[in-house]
């Protein structure tokens, strides 16, 4: 393994999803909630961009969450405490611009539990009242329940299938507190773009600013590709470099979808590939 950044820490959540606590003092004392980090393992490693969880500037550490979808995820879950990786540049992209509200509510759908608290742990030190929600698809996939238990005025949990806490989406648990709570001054919703998009259309009738975090295909991080380009009220924008946070309302999430398509056959030939060379060799992919 190359020498780089060490991996100090790493916790797994679940069969596919892993936290590390990565040595990066420079980073730390740059790092603000939004930014995201452009990872690599090694020399023949894909670049994976990874959103900003959480930082400690006196221990010089970032945490990330990944989840194990593709070749490259699976390779990183395989590293263990103390391993090191090439490349963790960062921070990237625009931090998020927090300001004190009288009343926020957070949402985090699966992965998106991760970049969404750093935002929490903002607003909540500003003297926002913070509410917040997590969903994941079933209660063995739930992670850091205390830590937003401990930085939330109202902390409600959604499982796909009723196994912890509300019964259904995400979506359905904004519905109810936008009703029940009417001064609500903003919404920041981050997951999957499904669920972003109809945490949008929830919030859309009640006015109420809703910031959705766009982790869009991208190969630089420096808007030099192109790949992260997204409609933004109708104008052309970069996830790395104008992002990743945008106005969702202003979001033209058919484009995007699409877009995020596009390599969908060329991702699924290269995982093949490496769970056939795993087999040959014997290991787990």
């Amino acid at each position: 393994m190359s020498t780089g950044y060490r991996i100090v820490k790493k916790e797994v959540y679940s069969s596919v999803t892993y936290m590390w606590e990565v040595e990066a003092p420079d980073v730390a004392r740059a790092a603000q909630p939004g930014h995201f980090l452009m990872v690599r393992i090694n020399e023949e490693g894909e670049r994976i961009p990874l959103t900003v969880a959480d930082f400690d500037r006196q221990r010089g550490t970032v945490t990330v969450v990944i989840q194990a979808v593709g070749k490259s995820t699976r390779e990183m879950m395989a590293l263990a405490e103390g391993d090191s990786i090439l490349d963790f540049i960062g921070p990237l992209g625009e931090a998020s611009h927090i300001q004190k509200r009288s009343k926020v509510i957070l949402v985090g759908g699966g992965l998106g539990v991760a970049p969404v608290y750093p935002q929490l742990r903002a607003y909540k030190e500003l003297g926002s009242t913070t509410l917040s929600i997590i969903g994941f698809r079933t209660k063995a996939l739930v992670f850091w329940e205390e830590k937003f238990r401990a930085q939330s005025d109202e902390l409600h949990i959604a499982t796909d299938d009723g196994s912890y806490g509300h019964k259904g989406f995400v979506s359905q648990v904004l519905q109810m507190l936008l009703e029940r709570h009417r001064d609500t001054e903003e919404v920041v919703a981050i997951g999957p773009l499904p669920m972003m998009r109809v945490c949008c259309d929830v919030s859309h009738p009640f006015g109420v600013r809703t910031m959705v975090s766009l982790n869009s295909i991208m190969v630089d991080g420096t808007g030099m590709c192109g790949s992260c380009r997204v409609t933004v009220g109708g104008k052309l924008k970069f996830a790395c470099v104008d992002g990743p946070d945008f106005d969702g309302h202003q979001v033209d999430f058919d484009e995007l979808m699409r877009r995020q398509r596009r390599f969908q056959r060329e991702e699924q030939e290269s995982l093949q590939q490496y769970e056939e060379e795993c087999r040959l060799l014997g290991r787990t992919a």
